[in-house]
């Protein structure tokens, strides 16, 4: 037998014997289900129901670089009515129509910040139920902004105001804050941090919407988990231009400018240019995971170690959602050219969304971009870019709090971290807050999903006497350090 026969009987035994232990340690996971389900709606669910409602049918709507704060009035008046104890007995600054509540604590040491955006999206199209209509029908609340996200402003306004009814002193100082631009990312956080740091306060934890109670997270795997936003990608939009003497259709050269960015596009297409890695975050969420799932991801999960090459590859093809973890992301989403169909455009525009990955940050990736468009003779411009965010340790202190106080609410639901492919205003509090989640405590169904900046949204209500508790309970045990 030759030396080589030997080295390839030597690594064949060394596949089979990794092989083999990946094996035994996907067989060792328990099968696990997930089994929580929100409970039948009763009476309390039914009266949150409907002051969400009420919060539904007011327009708040927010227009970028504009001056809202007549058009918001009525929601804040709204907010009063509903939630009188909270504009009793806690602090109220209001900074342009964005609001931030002082719950005074027995003690400083751990700052404890609830926050959700008060501003929702445009609606367009046609809906089943009037946008601002704020129906309560099928066991839904209906409306813009019915999930995203007024139900967790409810939320966590109505454990306050429960809490202070009983006479409830916090054992840490606790702040409501809510902008009117977090859906254009302007400055209606940014101030209400400001505020925050002129006081020299210093938030233990800060709990956005963001994450939430999914269903079916990720294609193979059933039921309510617990996606808990750990960070969030960058984003930018860019612009590329190509231009050109124009012409007539009828005898067209080469290289046009549509045909440039045409050929742009398909080169991201066919050729990703960006690197593909699995964060720690990520790794974790999939072990959650593992024990949910089928044998054959089961042991795809489980053993990261030894299919992380594999995962990077099959993951995009999965899920879109859990390819985007992996790696920063372009999305062409407009192009315009000529206005007539015998005429070459003398400049064509092509539009784009792209979200940065930490691994491979905002100026890396625009580099990559903006060298590609060089080949193809493209101009490229850059709007409103911003890099990834700081992640939270999730063996930390925050993200455990948070871990247990689901347990607590939400028993059998499985926590997990989750990365945040969109963006929230939850990012402005990290330069004065080390524990920053994303979490709205409601459940987000396909439906749910799909309706969110999108037609026919709606939540079930259901779900809300859970994120009420949630809150509740997130208050109760933030303890004294």
């Amino acid at each position: 037998m030759s030396v080589w026969s030997i080295v390839l009987i030597i690594l064949a035994a060394a596949l089979l014997g990794l092989l083999g232990a990946a094996v035994y340690r996907a067989l060792r996971i328990p099968k696990k289900r997930a089994v929580y389900q929100a409970p039948d709606a009763d009476e309390r669910a039914e009266r949150y129901a409907r002051k969400l409602s009420r919060m539904v049918a007011v327009n708040t709507v927010s227009v970028p670089e504009t001056d809202q704060q007549e058009e918001f009035l009525p929601f804040r008046q709204l907010l009063e009515e509903l939630f009188p104890l909270v504009h009793e007995k806690l602090e109220k600054t209001e900074i342009d129509g964005n609001l931030l509540f002082y719950w005074k604590g027995k003690s400083a040491d751990r700052p404890l910040v609830l926050m959700s955006h008060q501003d929702v999206v445009p609606a367009e199209g046609e809906w089943k139920h009037p946008p601002f209509s704020g129906d309560i029908a099928d066991g839904k609340v209906w409306g813009r902004g019915a999930s995203d996200t007024k139900c967790s402003v409810m939320g966590f306004f109505q454990a306050a105001e429960e809490l202070l009814k009983v006479g409830f002193v916090p054992e840490n100082d606790v702040y409501l804050s809510s902008s009117c631009t977090e859906e254009w990312a302007g400055d209606g956080c940014p101030k209400l941090v400001d505020e925050l740091q002129r006081r020299n306060v210093h938030p233990f934890l800060v709990c956005d919407e963001g994450g939430g109670i999914i269903t079916d997270p990720v294609g193979g795997i059933r039921g309510n988990f617990a996606m808990v936003g750990v960070f969030e990608k960058g984003k930018a939009d860019i612009r590329l231009t190509a231009r050109s003497g124009g012409g007539h259709a009828s005898a067209p050269g080469r290289h046009t400018p549509v045909a440039r960015l045409a050929d742009f596009v398909n080169e991201f297409e066919h050729h990703h240019p960006f690197r593909r890695k699995m964060l720690p975050e990520v790794q974790a969420l999939f072990e959650q995971l593992a024990p949910y799932a089928p044998f054959y991801m089961k042991l795809l999960f489980a053993n990261v170690w030894l299919f992380r090459p594999l995962l990077k590859k099959a993951l995009p093809m999965i899920s879109a959602q859990a390819g985007a973890m992996l790696q920063t992301t372009i999305a062409f989403t407009m192009l315009e050219g000529s206005n007539a169909f015998n005429v070459l455009p003398q400049q064509a525009t092509l539009g784009a969304n792209m979200r940065f990955i930490p691994h491979q940050g905002m100026e890396e990736s625009l580099k990559i971009v903006r060298k590609k468009a060089r080949r193809h003779g493209l101009e490229m411009e850059v709007f409103r870019a911003v890099d990834a965010s700081r992640s939270v340790d999730i063996n930390g202190p925050g993200f455990q709090m948070v871990k247990t106080v689901i347990g607590e609410t939400f028993p059998g639901l499985e926590t997990c971290p989750y990365v945040m492919t969109g963006a929230t205003d939850a990012r402005n509090y990290e330069r004065i807050a080390d524990h920053v989640v994303r979490f709205a405590p409601v459940i987000y169904g396909p439906e749910q999903m799909k309706g969110m900046h999108g037609l026919n949204e709606n939540i079930e209500y259901n779900c809300l006497p859970g994120a009420v508790d949630f809150y509740k309970n997130l208050i109760a045990e933030n303890r004294a350090g």
